[in-house]
């Protein structure tokens, strides 16, 4: 008899698709065998089973979301339960709070986020962080114009660092990283947002 191979769960993966390094995310989700859906209006996020929140000028994303009147349903979305990334300007997005300057945001993850905390595009940097015993270790990040976590409420998970600094971040099923892991081939970390 031959055994039947069970394929792993594919995900239709809703990737905010208005500015900033979407195609990045959406090809990091075709990578793990996952159907990336483009978001740019609220229909697309009917039948989407996870969001990413990608990288790019959170001020330009907030904009957008407030005139296409997208902030709304994609707040209700982030709170369903579903798997929810947010990296770079989605982790800003994200954050109950915004410093330099404070700006609004979907008020998701009970934390405060500095923009461009650790200087110009010419401070961008590489780094393998740190997780002994744990399934990230050695992980490449890739931080370019980042925001710095500089709060995080009870609720919020820390799984990764930089220094003392927190990096990645979650609360249940909504994650956020104030890197760029779309940015290497290590899927370490998207993987593990998929499957919460």
């Amino acid at each position: 008899m031959i055994p039947t191979v069970i394929p792993p769960a594919t995900h239709s993966v809703g990737v905010l698709a208005i500015q900033g390094n979407w195609a990045a995310h959406a090809r990091a989700v075709s990578a793990l065998g996952h159907q990336p859906v483009l978001v740019k209006a609220v229909e697309h996020l009917t039948g989407i089973t996870a969001l990413l929140l990608p990288g790019g000028e959170s001020s330009t994303m907030l904009h957008f979301l407030l005139s296409e009147d997208l902030l709304g349903p994609l707040t209700g979305f982030c709170r369903s339960g579903r798997p929810v990334f947010g990296t770079c300007a989605g982790a800003i997005l994200l954050a109950s709070g915004v410093t330099a300057p404070a700006q609004r945001s979907l008020g998701v993850l009970d934390m405060t986020v500095e923009r461009n905390a650790y200087g110009r595009q010419r401070e961008s940097f590489i780094t393998r962080l740190a997780d002994p015993g744990g399934d990230l270790d050695a992980l490449e990040a890739v931080f370019i114009r980042a925001p710095v976590i500089r709060r995080t409420g009870p609720g919020i998970e820390v799984l990764l660092r930089h220094g003392e600094t927190p990096v990645l971040v979650r609360s249940g099923p909504v994650w956020a990283a104030t890197f760029h892991p779309e940015m290497t081939a290590d899927s370490r970390v998207l993987a593990q947002v998929l499957s919460t």
